[in-house]
This record gives structure tokens, sequence and C-alpha cells, in this order.
């Protein structure tokens, strides 16, 4: 009699999938067994092959997910019944972990229900939920390889782990109050000996206290939302005087009073992976000014552990802001002994499971109707990506470090890319340390021991392209470096399942062939190659990279092209020389460097011309986080009936944005509305962009358009209807980040197809 082996590769580790095929095999009088190799599962049966492949691929538990099926036929072997059998110490194929997902519905049901024994267990978790990619450290998915093994199963849970029938069957992540980790408070460094720590923790932010809580990939601050000395307070302690905070809900009925939803956001707001979602603010809500300023939206997410919803259920404050608990700059923090020490907090809520792997947030955004990420980390991090069946890749593996803000990296092997969680800005040291180790961890589990390719973004001076280069050299790996707006092309092709496109690249900063900065590119891309065909009017940067922090000095460079020095001298002294720094003086030294070209950079950044319209129109004169200028320009413009229009005009290939910015600045000292200057300003620049592309697009007919401009939603609708009103595709980020955080997932895709 034959016999068959079954080798499935996926989102087969930790969600369940062996007890899954256990129940299965059982109900259908099936002999074999199920065992994990390493990366991927492998089963044995001895009858009903198709039907029980067919249900095995229809009925997967909820996380589970298939990416490939191969079978063997194999010599009779005699089996009495069906088993799980233990793990091989070997690795074949290519893990895929999944990621933390949020508490499950029953779940939830026990920690408040008052006769269960896991009420108001702060760790309670079965096959079906809890915390997966940030407490392993090793593959394959078991209790071993992750910081469970440091809690030992009680009588009661090795029951559980040990029947078929229970949802816990071989879950790894189960615990209790009898076995598993415990949570406690802290004044400072002063542990506080009280029956309920959660609770405690709930009456301290009652009183305006700031509350660090560490969860399952990271630590949070949290403080009361309605609570405006609260919201100062840890503004000043966070050195974060603008930027706007993310809040957590108690449930969906709380949101809906303070914002818009559609019934997308809806059911990603309620998704297992509970991300941060961006929605627009109804005009009537409770919260003050300082939670969100100058934004007509806030992000929003719901409890996603059993600890968040505890914290609600002791609590009767509905909304909390939860935003991570690092000094700005640096990674999040999750060591006990950094967080009870944390000056930034009042009380500390912890406890003493590890988290082997911090993992922000995620936070998403609809745009155009479509899904797009802005941070992809939490509850996705590290699930893969597959390369394109219409890319002719390579064999072998590549490490992609990605550019210097908004970090991730990608481990690419055989048809797979992994990114991994968001990483930050690496031109910290720590954060640079954080993603050597994070590198690491994933290598472990993926069982990456080489690398035939490392890849980095053009950028000579990113602290990723030095990463990169010390890492070829040190292990004589080839090295290769990759245009910035080319990976970004090269993610938004892949996740269209495109060849080609003429592409649309706006975003602040990207290193040029010509060594200039670019950020408002036409391009024509394919995976393997790209070509500049057009681009936005070139623009000088008084005093380089300080003009991006202040941008009044962008608006003076800008509007240099548009009046004489006497005429420009005198705008700037009448309406703008308080947004200087220094004044009238600081004025003078700039038109003599436009005057005489010194100390500059050379700029095409969409990013720079929005700045500037917004510092001309009084929005925002200082950046103190990355897009304020620009994001506040898009509040302004929110609401906007469409009563003015600015022209734009085109002039050897390249789009005029200094009579843009003229026309706009013109238009506010005439005393014209600001939210329709706003309005028009970024129609004018989405819908010159939009023609731009086309009078270059021939013989193909798909526009896209990628970098973090395209977070905007107007200037998005903009370019998306000229594109479609103009009889062409058009294609956005769908899965993939419109930002920094795919370049690495792009530089992993061109890698694969680059190398003979």
């Amino acid at each position: 009699m034959v016999m068959e082996k079954i080798l499935v590769e996926g989102i087969v580790q930790g969600v369940g999938f062996r007890p899954y095929v256990y129940r299965l095999a059982n109900q259908m009088k099936i002999k074999g067994y199920v065992k994990n190799l390493g990366n991927i599962v492998e089963i044995v049966i001895d009858s009903n092959f198709e039907n029980f492949k067919e249900r095995l691929v229809n009925e997967l538990p909820s996380i589970a997910d298939i990416n490939t099926i191969k079978t063997f036929n194999i010599s009779d072997r005699h089996f009495d019944d069906f088993k799980i059998i233990k793990s091989s110490d070997s690795s074949i194929g290519n893990s895929t972990i999944p990621p933390d997902v949020a508490i499950c519905g029953e779940c939830l049901k026990e920690i408040r229900d008052c006769y269960n024994r896991r009420y108001k267990y702060p760790f309670n978790a079965c096959t079906e939920c809890g915390p997966r990619f940030s407490i392993i450290d090793n593959a394959p998915y078991d209790r071993i390889n992750t910081s469970m093994n440091k809690f030992p199963l009680c009588d009661d849970c090795l029951d559980e782990y040990e029947n078929s029938d229970d949802r816990r069957y071989h879950g790894e992540a189960i615990c209790c109050n009898n076995c598993g980790p415990e949570i406690s408070i802290y004044s400072k460094s002063k542990k506080i000996n009280v029956g309920n720590p959660i609770k405690k923790a709930v009456e301290e932010l009652g009183k305006g206290k700031i509350v660090a809580i560490k969860g399952i990939g990271g630590t949070h601050l949290a403080v009361n939302a309605y609570d405006d000395k609260a919201i100062n307070k840890l503004r000043e302690r966070l050195n974060r005087p603008n930027q706007a905070f993310a809040v957590m809900s108690r449930d969906l009925e709380t949101v809906k009073q303070y914002a818009i939803m559609n019934e997308s956001e809806k059911d990603i707001i309620l998704s297992r992976q509970r991300p941060i979602v961006i929605l627009n603010k109804k005009k009537n809500n409770d919260f003050p000014d300082c939670l969100t300023p100058g934004l007509h939206n806030i992000g929003v997410m719901l409890p996603y552990s059993p600890i968040h919803y505890l914290l609600f259920d002791e609590s009767n404050i509905d909304t909390y802001i939860m935003t991570s608990a690092n000094i700005p700059g640096e990674p999040m923090i999750i060591e006990n002994k950094d967080i009870i020490n944390l000056e930034m907090a009042d009380y500390s809520l912890i406890h003493n499971r590890e988290i082997i792997n911090r993992c922000d947030d995620s936070v998403v955004r609809f745009r155009n109707d479509e899904l797009s990420f802005i941070r992809r980390s939490r509850g996705y991090a590290p699930m893969p990506y597959k390369i394109s069946e219409k890319y002719n890749i390579n064999d072998f593996n590549v490490l992609a470090l990605g550019p210097e803000l908004d970090v991730t990296f990608s481990i690419a092997t055989e048809n797979l890319i992994y990114p991994s969680q968001h990483i930050g800005n690496t031109n910290n040291l720590k954060t640079l340390n954080f993603l050597k180790s994070a590198i690491n961890n994933l290598e472990n589990i993926l069982k990456i021991d080489s690398y035939d390719l490392i890849v980095s973004d053009k950028h000579p001076n990113f602290f990723t392209t030095k990463l990169a280069h010390q890492i070829a050299e040190k292990y004589d790996y080839e090295f290769l470096e990759i245009q910035h707006h080319h990976a970004h092309a090269a993610s938004l092709l892949n996740d269209n399942d495109l060849d080609e496109a003429v592409i649309i690249a706006s975003d602040g900063v990207g290193y040029g062939d010509d060594k200039n900065i670019w950020g408002g590119e036409i391009l024509y891309s394919d995976v393997k190659s790209y070509k500049r065909l057009a681009s936005l009017e070139p623009q000088l940067m008084p005093g380089g990279d300080i003009s991006t922090q202040y941008p009044v000095r962008m608006l003076a460079s800008i509007l240099s092209k548009q009046y004489n020095k006497e005429e420009l001298e005198k705008i700037l002294k009448n309406d703008y020389v308080d947004l200087f720094k220094y004044g009238s003086e600081e004025i003078d030294v700039i038109l003599s460097q436009l005057e005489n070209n010194f100390n500059m950079n050379i700029t095409t950044s969409t990013g720079r011309v929005l700045d500037s319209i917004s510092v001309g129109l009084g929005i925002c004169s200082e950046r103190t986080y990355e897009g304020e200028c620009s994001m506040k320009l898009e509040s302004v413009a929110y609401g906007a009936k469409g009563e003015l229009d600015i022209p734009f005009t085109i002039e050897n290939n390249q789009l005029n944005t200094s009579s843009i910015v003229k026309d706009a600045i013109n238009l506010f000292h005439k005393g014209e509305s600001k939210r329709e200057i706003a309005a028009a300003s970024q129609k004018s620049l989405a819908e010159g962009l939009a023609e731009l592309a086309i009078r270059n697009a021939k013989n193909v007919d798909t526009i896209g358009v990628t970098g973090g401009v395209f977070y905007n939603e107007a200037i998005s609708k903009y370019i998306r209807d000229y594109v479609l009103d103009n009889s062409y595709n058009f294609i956005q980020h769908k899965n993939t980040c419109a930002g920094d955080g795919s370049i690495s997932l792009g530089q992993a895709i061109i890698a694969k197809t680059k190398k003979e």
C-alpha cells in the first residue's frame, strides 16, 4: 500500500496548524503523523489523499495560510493512529512565523468571567490568538524556542495542551495565573505591593499621571486622552511639542463618537492585526486641541492584548493616549530595568515575559478607498511577500537594508521576501544597533546563514549604506546600491503584479543619479531598470538640510525665481521676518547666498514645495516632526469647496513649481480663503505631476504613484482622477508602504532580478 507525504509551507507555525491537522485526520479516520521540520510541516497519511488535501486547504485555522504544498508517494509504513510527533532539529524550506494578533473572543470572555480560572489574567492566549513573533527566537515555533520557555505549564494547562479537543492543544503561548508571567506596578524604581496592579495603574491615570505599560511587542506611554494638562506634561517630557498622539479607545462605539469611519475602515480597525488607523475627526469631539494639533485626523486603535482590555474594564475613561515609550529617535524600550527607570513616566506597569522581537504598532490609512500602510509592523511582520511570477528571479539570498528614515530591512530567499518590523531612524546609534540585532533575530528564525548579495540605498552618507558596505566586506559578499525611487517603484510594481509603468515618485529626499536631492520625479520603471523622464523644477536649498526644518528658507529660494532681489527682500521682511530664526539679518544672508549660489543643495522634492506653501500661508513655520508642514497643509485644505484655481505650467519637461508657490502667496495676501488656497495649491501640483507623467507615457498605459507624498489623500485623488480621465490605468500601493517602509522590499526585488 502506498502512503503519501505532504510538505506544507506558509504560515503553519504557531497558529494551531498541527492540532488542526490532527483533528482533521481523526475526523477522516486517517492514520499517520504530523510534525514540524524546522521551517515547514510534514504530514504523512495512509488514505483518502485528495479529499484530505482539499479539506486541508479549505478549512484552515483563521491565522494560518499555505504558500505551497508538495506531495510525495512513499512506501507503506504501519501506524495505529494519527499523532503529533516531536519537531525535527533540522530545517528545510522557508519558515513563516505568524505575527502577533489580537486576543480572540473566547479568551476575552474568559478574562471577564469571574467563574473562569483565567479571570482577569492579563496573558491569556490560545492557538487562535496572542503573541507569536515578539516572543520567538528560533524556529520551529515550539515553546522551547520562545520566551514562554521560562514558564513551565502547570497541571491544568498541561491537560489543555495535551487534549486534542481543546483549543489550547499544542498552543505554545498558553498559561494561567499558576504558571504564566506576572504583572506588577512600580513608582519609578519602587515596586508597589497591590493585589491588582492594573487597577492601580487606572487610578493613577485618572489622576493625570503618565503610566508606562509593557505590552506584547513593546511599551506604551499612556495618559487620559481628555486631560489637556496630562497631555501637555507628556509633550514636555517627550520633547514632542506638536506631533499628534495616537489613541486607544474602549470599543468601536466610542470611536464613532469622535471619528468618521467607512466600512473598510471599520473592518481594519476591528481586524485581528489591530493597527492604528488614521481617521478623519468629527468637528464636535471632546478631545483637547493639544491631542492632535493642527490636524483634521487622528490615529485610532482598539485594544488588542488582555492587558489593554483589563485596563478599560477597570476604568471609566474610554480613550487613552497610547504612544511608543522611547526617547525621541531611539527604539521603543522593552527591558524592565529601563521601563521602571523611565523618566518620562510616573508609574510603570510591567511583566516578566521577555520581548525578544520588539514590534511597534502598525499604522494604516485609506486613500482612494484603498488601504495604505504608513508603518507595517505589529500584526503583519514578518509575513512575507511573494515576488511576482512575471519576474525572472535568481535563486539566492539577499539582505536589503533600506534607506535611513523609517527603516525596515528585508531578507529575500527563493521567491519570498521577508520585510522586518519597523526599525526607525538609523541615524541614531541605538536604533542602528536595534537594526543589527533584528537582522540576527530574523536570520535565526529563517535559518539564513549567508547571503549572495547585500543591498543598500545609493546615498553615501546613510548609516544603512555604510552598514551594508561593512557586512559585504566582512563576509566577502557582493554589494549593490539601488536608487531610492527605483526601489519605491519596484515595490509598487510587485504590489500590483506589473512588469512596467510610468511612475510618479514624490517624497522628501532621495539621492539622485546627478548627486542632487530628488523627490518629484517621473520615471519609466520596470523591476530591472529605470529612466528619469521628467521632474519638478529644481530648487535651491539655502544652507542645505536646515531648509527642511525652517521651510521659510525654501520659500525665499523658490520666490527668488519670481521676484528680483529688492522685491523679494520687501516681501520677506514685511510678511515673514518673524519666521526667520535670526530675523532680518538672516534674510540678508539668505539673499546673498541665493545671489552667489553659496552653500546650496539642489532639490526637486515635492515635500519641499508643499512645505513652502504651508509656511507661505502661515500654517506651519517649523518642522518639529517628519512631514509636519505638509500634513498641516493637507488638514487646512480638508473640506475646501474648490472655489479657487491655480494654473500650472510645464517648461522643458519640468513642472514650474515657483509659479504655483507665487500664485498661492499672492492669493493669500489678497485675502482669499486659506483653506481654498491650500486645496488649489495641492490640486495644481498634483495635476501638474499627472500631466507631466502623461506627456512622457509613450507606449505605456499605466501610471503609478509612490513616495511619502501619497499618504496625502487629496493629492492621491487628484492624480488618480486626472490619470483616469485621460484614459490611463492608475496604480497605487495596496499591501506595501508608499513611504520609505517598503524601500528595502523594492531593493530586494530589484536585487533578485539583477544578478546574472
